[in-house]
């Protein structure tokens, strides 16, 4: 079954020189850079009400018009996996989603996904472009997560992501002592050399992170995050750039590090937290058909309930607090 979806938006002027089908890419985030070169191949792609070639030039300012076709995304199959709902209704799911639970099925991954859950929970989601979901998190972070249920509510909601309208707050815990709250403004790409990693690269997408302290600890520092830019890896790339990677990262991370003096007990904790110590704990938006602001949050899970928990007992020790 086909369904047609129009989107009208304008090249912005710094976008002046980009081939089209990059910049659609950068426009629309939630669908692949090939879909996007064969809606253009297609026709189904006017600039300036006139087709064009993906290999074009744009100067900004140009009126863009798709007219988008969407088939079944892919044969995914429905699963009956555990699901934590936050909130429903027939434009938006709201998911708490667990630490090493992968959001849509790939190489090595093609079931037990999130996807393969929302499938069984909502059979539509299958028509609809990566299922509904219009922004992921990591495979290791925990939290709050929207979904699409309807192809009026995806266009609404990813044209809120694009203009940075979601309110996205996360919990984290750094390695290192920060001595106040920032932001981080550096743009982020593939790494160099390693391409499955991001870096803060000169020539990469523009990257925003605000964060401010909530606890310092010995060695470490919870923190809490805003993103005004939502790119690949993005907390854990820019704290790593500053120095202060996040605890358990063991892509990012680098060497672990345990204050002196610490108990065997607290050494092991440090040592056996085997993700990103990350967090989506909130998550607001407008609702799609409502116009309604909304916001939900997950609470903390438990690894990361429990590492708090042994960090703030080390600092108090170390510290003679009673």
């Amino acid at each position: 079954m086909t369904q047609t979806e129009y989107f009208n938006t304008k090249i912005p002027p710094d976008m002046e020189g980009y081939r089209l089908d990059k910049a659609l890419a950068e426009l629309f985030p939630s669908y692949s850079r090939a879909r996007l070169q064969q809606w253009i191949r297609d026709g189904y792609v006017l600039i300036n009400a006139a087709p064009w070639r993906g290999k074009d030039k744009v100067k900004g300012g140009e009126e863009v018009q798709i007219t988008a076709q969407f088939e079944e995304e892919v044969a995914w199959q429905a699963q009956v996996l555990p699901l934590t709902l936050l909130y429903e209704d027939k434009e938006v799911l709201v998911v708490n989603k667990p630490a090493s639970l992968v959001v849509h099925p790939g190489a090595g991954n093609q079931d037990n996904t999130l996807v393969n859950a929302l499938l069984h929970h909502a059979p539509e989601l299958a028509q609809l472009p990566r299922a509904g979901i219009v922004h992921r998190i990591d495979k290791d972070t925990s939290g709050v997560l929207v979904v699409a249920r309807s192809l009026p509510a995806h266009t609404h909601l990813v044209a809120q992501l694009q203009g940075h309208e979601f309110m996205r707050e996360y919990r984290a815990i750094v390695t290192g002592v920060l001595v106040a709250g920032g932001t981080v403004d550096a743009a982020i790409g593939r790494h160099p050399t390693h391409r499955t990693r991001m870096a803060v690269v000169e020539n990469g997408k523009s990257a925003i992170t605000h964060y401010r302290v909530i606890q310092r600890y010995r060695a470490h520092t919870l923190v809490r995050v805003q993103l005004e830019t939502g790119r690949t890896h993005q907390i854990r790339v820019h704290f790593a750039y500053k120095r202060y990677p996040l605890l358990g990262d063991s892509v990012y991370g680098g060497r672990l590090q345990i204050p002196p003096n610490s108990s065997d007990t607290f050494r092991e904790t440090l040592r056996t937290f085997s993700r990103q110590a990350l967090h989506a704990e909130r998550l607001g938006l407008i609702h799609p058909s409502s116009g309604e602001w909304m916001q939900w949050e997950a609470p903390l899970p438990e690894d990361m309930q429990n590492l708090q928990v042994a960090l703030e007992k080390d600092r108090r020790e170390h510290t003679n607090e009673n």
